[in-house]
Formats: C-alpha cells, sequence, structure tokens
C-alpha cells in the first residue's frame, strides 16, 4: 500500500509538471507567432532610424491591431562599448492571444539584463527570434520576454506568464488529491477485502470444527459467485466426510459383530470335538462309534464353517474367482436339488429362454443355498420356477412354511442372520444367504426375499454377465 501510495504521488507530481511544461511551450509558440507578425511590420520603421531620419514610436509596435489590453515592449540598441539601452518603449493595448494578463514593466532595461545573453544577440535573420522567462525584480512576477533583431536594434516585448502555473492545477495539490484518493482506495481495499474474507473466515472456521469432529457442520451458501461455490464444494466435502465416517462406524461394528459370530460359531464345533474325543477311548464300542459319529458331523460343520468365511473373505477383498460360460438353468437347477436335497420333493417348471451366460458353480451354490434355506425352515411343498420371457432371467424358490418373520426380513442377509434368535446349534453357518446375495450381486443380479403363502426367494440374473460389475 505504501508503494501504490507513493508511486500515485510521484505520478500526480510529474504529470502536473508535464502539463506545466506543456501549457507554457503552447504559450511561447503563441507569443512567438504574435511577436513575429508585429516585429514583420516594424522593420520599414526600423530601416528610417537606421538612417538617422525621425520616427514615430507608435508605428513602431502596432498599426492599429491593438485594443483593450496592455502590452509592454521596449526597443534596444547597444552603445559602442555594448552596454544595451532604451531607445524607445511603450504600453500598447492588444487584442489577441497571447496576452494573459495587463502587465507593467517598470525597469525594461533591468529585465532585459538578467536575460540579455538569450535576448539581446546578434541574430542571422530577423525571423530568429529569440525568447527567455526571467522574474520582474520590482514585481516579483515572472515574464516571458521574446525578442528579434534587425540591423542594431533588439524590439523586446514582454508577457507575463504567472498566471499560466497559477492557473494549472499545483503540483502540492495534485499530490495531495492522490494521497487523498490512495487513502480512500486503501479504506474501500480493506473493507472489501473484510467483504470478500467474511465467507472464507466462515468456511475455515467450519474446516477447524469438521476437523475437531463436528461432521453435521455446514455453512450458509449466499450469492451464486466463486465463494458460494467455494461454499457448496465445502459443504459437499462435509457430507461426504460425515458419510463415510458413518460408513466406517458402521463397518467397524459390522466387523467387530462379525469377529463375535465367527468366535462363537467356531467355539461351538470344537467344543463338541474335544468333547468327543475324550470318548474315543471308551471300553465300550457303541460310545466310541457314536463319538466316532458325532467327531465326523463336527468336523464336517467346522470345514463348512470355515470355507463360508474364506468365500467371505475373498467377497470383501474383492479376489473372486469369476469364470462366465453358457449355463442352462434348468439343468443346473435340477443338479443343484440332486446334489443339496436329494430326499425332498421339488417341483421345477420353466418357460421362455432359460440359458444365460455365468459362472455355473456360482449359480449352483445359490440355487443350493436356497433350496437347503427353503427344507430347514420351510415346508413342502417347494417350487423352483424359472422365467426366460423377459430381459432378465428370474428364477423363483417358493416353499409352503411359515414365511420370513418381520424383523428378520430387513437383515435376512446380513452375516450370522439365523432363524433361531437364541442362536441355537444349528446346521447351517448363518452365512449361506449373505454369499448367495453375493454371488447374486457378482454377476450383475440381485437376491431378494418375500412372503407369499411361505417364504419365496426371487433371484434375477442378467441374460449375459461375462462382464461383470467390479
Amino acid at each position: 500500500m505504501l508503494v501504490t501510495t507513493t508511486a500515485t504521488a510521484v505520478m500526480a507530481f510529474a504529470a502536473a509538471a508535464l502539463q506545466e511544461q506543456d501549457v507554457l511551450n503552447g504559450f511561447t509558440f503563441a507569443a512567438k507567432t504574435s511577436f513575429g507578425a508585429i516585429f514583420e511590420q516594424a522593420k520599414p520603421s526600423l530601416d528610417l532610424m537606421a538612417t538617422g531620419a525621425p520616427v514615430d514610436p507608435s508605428k513602431l509596435f502596432g498599426s492599429g491591431q491593438h485594443s483593450d489590453a496592455t502590452t509592454e515592449w521596449a526597443l534596444f540598441a547597444k552603445s559602442p562599448q555594448g552596454s544595451p539601452y532604451v531607445v524607445t518603449s511603450g504600453t500598447k493595448d492588444l487584442s489577441w492571444y497571447p496576452q494573459e494578463s495587463p502587465i507593467h514593466v517598470d525597469d525594461r532595461e533591468a529585465v532585459a539584463a538578467a536575460v540579455a545573453d538569450q535576448v539581446l544577440v546578434r541574430t542571422t535573420t530577423p525571423s530568429d527570434l529569440r525568447t527567455a522567462t526571467t522574474i520582474d525584480p520590482k514585481s516579483g512576477r515572472k515574464l516571458l520576454v521574446v525578442s528579434g533583431n534587425y540591423a542594431g536594434y533588439w524590439m523586446l516585448e514582454f508577457f507575463d506568464i504567472t498566471t499560466i502555473k497559477g492557473g494549472l492545477a499545483q503540483p502540492q495539490k495534485l499530490v495531495y488529491v492522490a494521497l487523498a484518493v490512495a487513502a480512500l482506495g486503501i479504506v474501500a481495499a480493506l473493507f472489501a477485502a473484510w467483504r470478500v474474507q467474511r465467507p472464507i473466515r466462515r468456511v475455515a472456521s467450519a474446516a477447524r470444527e469438521l476437523g475437531d469432529g463436528a461432521f453435521d457442520v455446514r455453512v450458509p451458501v449466499k450469492g451464486r459467485d466463486e465463494l458460494a461455490d467455494l461454499t457448496m464444494s465445502f459443504n459437499t466435502m462435509a457430507q461426504r466426510v460425515s458419510e463415510s465416517i458413518e460408513e466406517m462406524r458402521e463397518k467397524d461394528e459390522q466387523q467387530q459383530r462379525f469377529v463375535a459370530d465367527v468366535a462363537h460359531d467356531l467355539r461351538t464345533p470344537l467344543a463338541s470335538i474335544v468333547a468327543t474325543v475324550d470318548s474315543l477311548d471308551s471300553a465300550n464300542p457303541e460310545t466310541r462309534a457314536r463319538a466316532t459319529q458325532l467327531l465326523g458331523t463336527q468336523a464336517r460343520r467346522l470345514a463348512k464353517l470355515v470355507e463360508d468365511l474364506m468365500e467371505i473373505s475373498r467377497f470383501d477383498a474383492g479376489s473372486t474367482d469369476f469364470r462366465a460360460e453358457p449355463v442352462d438353468l434348468p439343468a443346473l437347477v435340477e443338479d443343484a436339488i440332486e446334489v443339496s436335497i436329494p430326499d425332498a420333493e421339488v417341483r421345477v417348471t420353466s418357460t421362455g429362454a432359460t440359458t444365460v451366460v455365468a459362472d455355473p458353480r456360482r449359480v449352483h451354490t445359490i440355487a443350493g443355498n436356497l433350496l437347503v434355506n427353503a427344507v430347514r425352515h420351510g415346508r413342502a411343498p417347494i417350487t423352483v420356477s424359472i422365467d426366460g420371457t423377459g430381459d432378465d432371467v428370474t428364477i423363483r424358490v417358493s416353499d409352503s412354511g411359515p414365511g420370513i418373520p418381520a424383523d428378520l426380513l430387513p437383515i435376512l442377509f446380513d452375516r450370522f442372520v439365523r432363524g433361531d434368535h437364541a442362536r441355537q446349534a444349528t446346521e447351517g453357518s448363518g452365512l449361506g444367504l449373505s454369499i448367495a446375495r453375493e454371488n447374486a450381486r457378482l454377476h450383475g443380479g440381485e437376491l431378494t426375499a418375500h412372503n407369499h403363502d411361505g417364504a419365496v426367494f426371487t433371484l434375477r440374473l442378467p441374460r449375459d454377465a461375462a462382464d461383470p460389475p467390479a
């Protein structure tokens, strides 16, 4: 700001000086022009004076062109010793520019002597007019002296140029004005900066609050300028941060619950195995046989649980293996029934084109889980309807059981969710439906459930899942 103010003052001072010089140059040019015309008319009279003939002084300077204003002139010659002296002088009324103001020069010789080396010099031609500026020693006014040389005479005219400088703006005044304008500009700039920075400070304060954990902080959006865009961007960022933090909290809680569920489900078969192992050295053959049978059952259950956990971890890590190929869904469903629930009575119907491009192993896993779920938690008859009449193909597995409890429907596909709220030991791991849903998503499809005279699970598969979503 100091540099700007100083530069403004210097520029104002320089501009005033240049303006004054330009006006003075223009005035000097006009004065020389008018003087030259008069001097040209005075030459015949000067020729007569050179011959010693009498001459009317009024004929020397002006021939009826002057009136209304005052001008000062003098005719100089030089003595044999070279000293200038006034031959004649006078005051004439003048009507044309450049008459600045009426003046009266009392001591013309003193004024001419002050600038003699500039105006009382021999010139090669009468048209070579000379000028000089000086100060009248009596009045103190600033004068412009214009001279013309002809033979041994010098005609001088005096112009008062004091008013030229006075009529122009004083440099000091311009500097003061510039300083005042600069001061006002600084005040305006500070006010504008305060207005501009206020929303920025609000955003900065909100950012600090957000950093301190206040994820619900938002900044009011005002206007449609860049600051409004900045505010909206901050609010969007804060919203996303809040959502991310909430999602991380939910995932953390889900992870803690998952670990607890895994520990619980691992402990149950392990406890049974440990108890069964103690019975293997029994002397009773029936006890050993029953222990061996229980040991096998718990070992298989434990192996199935471990396999499901590994599958879930692959889904979470995004490292699942997906191999798509044409799949005949009715044949796949019949095979799933034969493998998963060979003793159950299941009615299978299909309509439309029921061949899709999918990973047969994963679709088989989905169908098997749904069929096992229908047998364990529903009742016969169980029906599987395959509909290939639309853009996608749907597989609907229905049973005639009591249906899905209303409180389980929102969390039915979550991990370790079982129909028995007491978490009693069951054959299932509580991961089957969760794995089935992840497999459906891996194909770009979806798995949903609702109740309609029993539980109904609907799997929707796109016809070509060769490029599953990432």
